[in-house]
């Protein structure tokens, strides 16, 4: 292969990353901005995430008074899940264009014999759990955590009572 076919593959790998950087950016800029909103029982009930699936807005109707507890927190809890499966599809249709234009892209291994595929090496996290804190689902055995002694505990302190921190 000359010089000059190295040179124009190279010329038009950067141009196409250039293209592919302007589009993340852009992308990432509308991500934020994303939010899914979910109504329950019968729109007693508004909830709105934002693209990572945090709750950022709960509204209850007047009559709200007419479920009880039990119902309102599955409803809750549901219409939650709800919006944020809505807005990770929403983000999925926003990256869409990115990821056509990259399939159309040339792989790193066809301009560079024996060169990898760098994103077939990317290992895929799971999804995560849907389910309760104490079902059966989130049990697993894990390692005993390392212990050190003598160390004091600099952690901030909170209002907030989260066994866990």
């Amino acid at each position: 292969m000359s010089n000059e076919r190295l040179m124009a593959d190279a010329a038009m790998m950067m141009e196409a990353l250039t293209k592919q950087m302007s589009g993340i950016a852009a992308v990432q800029r509308d991500r934020a901005l994303l939010t899914a909103t979910v109504t329950a029982c019968d729109k007693r009930i508004s909830v709105t995430v934002n693209a990572d699936g945090i709750l950022i807005a709960t509204k209850f109707a007047e009559d709200i008074g007419d479920l009880s507890y039990e119902e309102i927190a599955a409803a809750m809890t549901e219409a939650v899940q709800a919006a944020a499966r809505k807005a990770q599809k929403q983000t999925q249709e926003l990256m869409e264009p990115l990821r056509q234009e990259k399939a159309r892209l040339p792989k790193l291994s066809e301009l560079l014999e024996g060169a990898p595929d760098l994103g077939e090496m990317m290992p895929t996290a799971p999804p995560a759990s849907l389910a309760p804190p104490a079902s059966p689902e989130r049990q697993r055995e894990e390692a005993p955590d390392m212990v050190y002694g003598d160390v004091e505990d600099i952690r901030q302190r909170s209002f907030i009572n989260d066994p866990d921190r």
